[in-house]
């Protein structure tokens, strides 16, 4: 049964302007493996923004109630690059409330915008 459903855009340069203005945004945002590709390197800011539209759009799908904590959701991505959310904490105690069993997650970006949807599921 589906519970909820978000979807969020965000602007790419928009994102990684703020992401310049404000030291250690990224840092309060993102998970450590979030920041990195696999490899080591530093991600996108396409892919960067198309993980907040992420979390954004699972705060959305869980009916967005205060108290949610940005590093307690983590979009991880299979070794075929399928991306998938990873909650615990607070995003995981507010899921359990609604019988959440599992979240959908499609990412995009084009044309200067990243887009993200989160289907959640009991």
């Amino acid at each position: 049964m589906i519970v909820g459903v978000g979807i969020d855009v965000a602007e790419i340069s928009r994102f990684g302007e703020a992401l310049e203005r404000t030291p250690g945004m990224a840092e309060r945002l993102f998970n450590p493996d979030e920041l990195h590709l696999p490899g080591g390197e530093r991600r996108g800011i396409a892919s960067l923004a198309a993980r907040f539209a992420a979390k954004e759009a699972l705060a959305k799908a869980l009916g967005a109630p205060p108290g949610l904590h940005w590093l307690d959701a983590e979009v991880v991505s299979t070794p075929s690059g399928r991306p998938h959310l990873t909650v615990r904490g607070t995003v995981a105690a507010h899921a359990a409330t609604l019988h959440i069993t599992t979240f959908h997650l499609s990412l995009s970006h084009d044309a200067g915008i990243a887009s993200a949807v989160v289907v959640a599921e009991a």
